[in-house]
């Protein structure tokens, strides 16, 4: 008995033999992996056998896991062995929203990410001003709201920079545009100009516009800024895939996609150079009704490219906080040195609940997946509300919605999630007391409110299903700085003995590694295909140089991806990774 349970055993494990294939000897395969990775600390993510030794390959699918004996003793002559010498394995990263080909594009322009100060981000403009002294306009992006407190930089800034060249820069979470004098005059934008719907132009004291445009009121510039070409596009794609395949990501949500960014996922694939698995979620402009329906159902049939698909929608249902046009129950609070408009107390909703409610409820009577941005817990509600409805009036499905950033909530409704099937698709790295909480934030919400920002912890108790997102170009692609802030609560740069922000939502890394494989998958519906490292699973295979498991959590983020493989198929090797 005890020896028909070792093979019992042995048979799960390899995944391809029988009971009494696993206990032959030898016991030939036909045919034989392709691959085999051994000598590994391997953490599958599969909750039947969670740690493993050995991996095994043939083609595109993993054909067995488990033990360094178990697993090599499948070997044929051309199989290749890769001694990973205890590395750490797991499944490699999916991404649940993130904007890659505008990420990309804006590399290939002014670049003002990570800058922290007005200093820093000015001295970039003058660089950028100079390097693209033959462009007709000077566009980029990336530049941080708390680099100029209360978030509001000036057009006279630019001005004396860039005198009469009009500039567009959008802001680091894509909510605004700083704009220059001659930006203004090429959109036509004085004080006599109206704010648009869901939008706002900032204004000074005399009503005339500083150059700071918010929300729908970039569209007023956007619309005359020179166009982007096919080619910028793909260059712009192909950037990014590469820079996300060095992060150990394989799969991913395009977070707003328009025609265009559609056509270069059309093209990369079509050229053979699409290294990940792409889920477009194509943008629903919100001026429009629901009629736009008809042009993303065109598009989904359109789309016969390997590895793209086009089944999910984005919704823009508010704003952002620190900008204070996410939608909130209750008004904001004044903030020190900020005109609060009082004509928008409570924030810039881009929906009435009706208006949301139809277009949800025909989006998913034609089957697509709603996707959905709700900052605020008056947006979070109202999405909620949208997905009952739709539910009320189509009946059962497997409609996986999804609600991304997540952050302000009423307690009540973190139980919805789990009650409704929507979910909760977060991006972690936000969750700590940076500058943009203590200064722009929690002012704007007080003590009260500010206990339910990015409640994680709460979600994951309340049994919702959580997927990981990095939102980048806004902040880092790297999962691992995401998944290092959702266990610590704290800065990537923050000692061990610093104190956690609201530590009661705290994830354990095992949960956090599992909204970044399963949970991305989950809502992509590929968790059949990939996920964990489980026989009959895509090879989608990451190995790092640390077991996340064996140091602090303080240095998950100092981890490197050293290879990753997509389907099976190498799309990074770390500089002096051998094997």
């Amino acid at each position: 008995m005890n020896d028909l349970r070792q093979c019992a055993g042995r048979a799960a494990a390899i995944g391809i033999l029988t009971i009494s294939a696993a206990c032959a000897r030898p016991a030939p395969v036909e045919p034989p992996p392709d691959l085999i990775l051994r000598g590994g600390k391997v953490y599958t993510l599969d909750a039947a056998r969670t740690w493993a030794e050995a991996v095994a390959v043939r083609e595109k699918r993993i054909v067995a896991v488990g033990t360094d004996a178990e697993v090599t003793r499948l070997a044929g002559p051309e199989t290749r062995t890769v001694d990973l010498g205890g590395r750490f394995v797991m499944p490699a990263f999916h991404d649940a929203h993130v904007h890659p080909v505008s990420a990309g594009v804006e590399l290939g322009q002014c670049n003002l990410n990570d800058l922290p100060t007005a200093e820093a981000t000015l001295e970039a403009v003058r660089t950028c001003a100079t390097e693209q002294a033959s462009r007709a306009w000077l566009v980029g992006g990336g530049w941080a709201l708390t680099a100029f407190p209360p978030g509001q930089p000036r057009r006279q800034e630019l001005d004396a920079i860039t005198g009469d060249k009009p500039a567009a820069l959008s802001s680091s979470d894509g909510h605004s545009m700083w704009v220059n004098t001659a930006a203004l005059a090429a959109a036509g934008i004085t004080r006599a100009t109206r704010d648009p719907a869901a939008g706002r132009i900032e204004r000074d004291a005399r009503g005339a516009p500083t150059g700071l445009l918010r929300e729908s009121a970039t569209d007023l510039v956007s619309k005359v800024l020179p166009a982007t070409t096919p080619e910028e596009y793909d260059a712009g794609l192909l950037r990014a895939l590469a820079h996300m395949n060095r992060m150990g990501i394989v799969s991913f949500q395009e977070a707003s996609a328009r025609e265009p960014m559609v056509a270069a996922y059309r093209s990369i694939a079509r050229q053979g150079k699409l290294t990940v698995r792409a889920h477009l979620s194509l943008y629903a402009d919100p001026a429009q009704d629901e009629t736009q329906v008809d042009r993303f159902v065109r598009i989904r049939q359109e789309i016969t490219e390997p590895g793209v698909t086009a089944r999910t929608v984005k919704i823009f249902v508010d704003g952002v906080i620190e900008a204070a046009t996410a939608y909130l129950i209750e008004p904001y609070l004044p903030i020190k040195g900020e005109r609060t408009p009082a004509a928008n107390p409570r924030g810039l909703p881009n929906f009435s609940d009706e208006r949301l409610n139809a277009l949800v409820t025909r989006l998913d009577r034609e089957g697509f997946q709603a996707h959905m941005h709700a900052i605020g817990d008056g947006a979070i509600r109202q999405g909620l509300d949208a997905v009952a409805a739709a539910a009320r009036a189509n009946g059962p499905r497997d409609r996986r919605p999804h609600i991304a950033h997540i952050q302000l909530f009423h307690p009540d409704d973190v139980a919805r999630f789990k009650e409704l099937g929507v979910v909760a698709n977060m991006q972690p790295l936000w969750a700590f007391a940076d500058s943009f909480i203590r200064t722009l934030t929690e002012p704007r919400l007080g003590p009260e409110r500010s206990k339910w920002l990015y409640p994680f912890g709460a979600l994951h108790r309340a049994g919702a299903v959580l997927a990981g997102g990095s939102d980048w170009s806004v902040t880092s692609v790297n999962p691992l700085d995401a998944i290092q802030v959702a266990v610590t609560r704290k800065s990537l740069e923050a000692p061990a003995d610093a104190p956690a922000w609201l530590p009661e939502q705290r994830l354990d890394l095992a949960t956090a590694l599992d909204a970044y494989t399963n949970g991305g998958a989950f809502v992509t519906f590929e968790e059949k295909d990939s996920g964990s490292l489980e026989v009959g699973k895509l090879a989608d295979i990451i190995v790092l140089d640390k077991n996340l498991f064996e140091i602090p959590p303080e240095e998950i983020h100092k981890a490197r991806v050293v290879w990753t493989l997509f389907e099976g198929r190498e799309v990074f090797r770390a500089e002096g990774w051998e094997n």
